[in-house]
């Protein structure tokens, strides 16, 4: 008895991997801002509940840095990609003297 749970091969061209990461990055990534932005807001009501007791305002500072960083490292790089997309015109355009991805039309 043979079970073939995963299909071996998908006869899959380079632009539609690409097209799958891509479409991957774009669901996780505004999952990835909510969960920084509740870290920052979870720090920041550590910090004022804390009522004087100084390891909930060390715990509440660490966590508003860590959702600072994170929210700062995904912009930085978010924008990074913005300005070579840009500097480097991939529009979407691709050039006239540049052959086609195999499989797209």
């Amino acid at each position: 008895m043979k079970f073939n749970l995963i299909p071996v091969a998908h006869a899959q061209t380079i632009g539609s991997i690409v097209d799958t990461i891509i479409d991957f990055l774009d669901s996780i990534i505004p999952i990835l801002f909510l969960i920084a932005t509740i870290v920052f807001l979870w720090g920041i009501i550590l910090f004022i509940t804390s009522g004087g007791d100084e390891e909930k305002r060390k715990e509440g500072r660490q966590y508003i840095i860590f959702g600072l960083i994170g929210l700062f490292v995904m912009v930085a790089i978010w924008g990074i990609v913005n300005v070579l997309v840009d500097f480097f015109d991939f529009g979407g355009v691709i050039a006239p003297d540049l052959p086609d991805l195999p499989g797209r039309p």
